[in-house]
């Protein structure tokens, strides 16, 4: 009777234990339930107006300013919207840029910011450089390592006289170059040679003539013996 006993509870052992790791695995893929904090949902836990931050280099000198009319956080995702974003870039012998647009977005990080809607980049001239301003309806910007980049059509304006528009671009300020992706095309009109100044003509000097002496017509003396009107002296006997 024992052994029959056993030979029918090792079974049922079995079962019991094979429906406890089935519990345990469906809790375990399971999704997590929903909080009911709120922070979930993609509401800003803290607006700011008139926001600015700045940020440093290990030397202690301004690596850039970020400004903003406003600036609403997200704990859901730990990013940052921005309107009217204003964002300034120094570098130690090099140019200051700014950058500005309508709408901003800065990630949980801080490394990235995207700037929309009428964006606009502005590097003064340096050096030889004529000022270079840039326009895009989107722009992304990765501060700490200078580089700026779009998918979207760019226009670029060096000086007054050129003119580039593209689409997609990507931009190195460490080492101040520019890769524009495709639909180049570029409208450079060659500055007006500046007019030279001629130069005022010397003064002639009025050239002085040594006046030759005239001539004198000399006159031929005759001696008195040979002169034809000289009287002949007079034989004597």
């Amino acid at each position: 009777m024992q052994g029959r006993t056993n030979t029918i509870l090792f079974p049922l052992a079995v079962l019991g234990l094979l429906a406890l790791i089935t519990l345990w695995i469906d809790r375990t893929v399971q999704p997590p339930e929903p909080r009911v904090d709120g922070s979930t949902r993609h509401d800003p836990d803290y607006i700011l107006n008139n926001f600015v931050t700045t940020k440093t280099d290990a030397t202690g000198a301004i690596s850039h300013i970020l400004k903003a009319s406003e600036m609403r956080h997200y704990p859901d995702d730990d990013s940052t919207e921005l309107t009217n974003p204003h964002f300034t870039q120094f570098g130690v012998g090099k140019p200051t840029t700014t950058i500005e647009g309508k709408r901003g977005h800065v990630s949980s990080k801080g490394d990235v910011v995207e700037f929309r809607d009428d964006v606009r980049v502005v590097r003064p001239a340096f050096a030889d450089r004529p000022e270079m301003t840039l326009t895009t309806q989107y722009l992304r910007v990765e501060p700490d390592k200078e580089i700026a980049s779009t998918d979207q059509p760019v226009v670029i304006t060096q000086g007054p006289k050129s003119v580039v528009h593209a689409v997609g671009m990507y931009y190195d300020k460490k080492n101040q170059t520019i890769q524009l992706n495709k639909r180049v095309r570029s409208h450079y009109e060659r500055p007006a040679a500046k007019p030279q100044a001629s130069k005022p003509k010397a003064a002639s000097k009025p050239r002085q003539v040594a006046a030759k002496p005239a001539a004198s017509k000399s006159s031929k003396s005759t001696p008195a013996g040979n002169s034809k009107n000289a009287k002949q002296p007079t034989k004597t006997k």
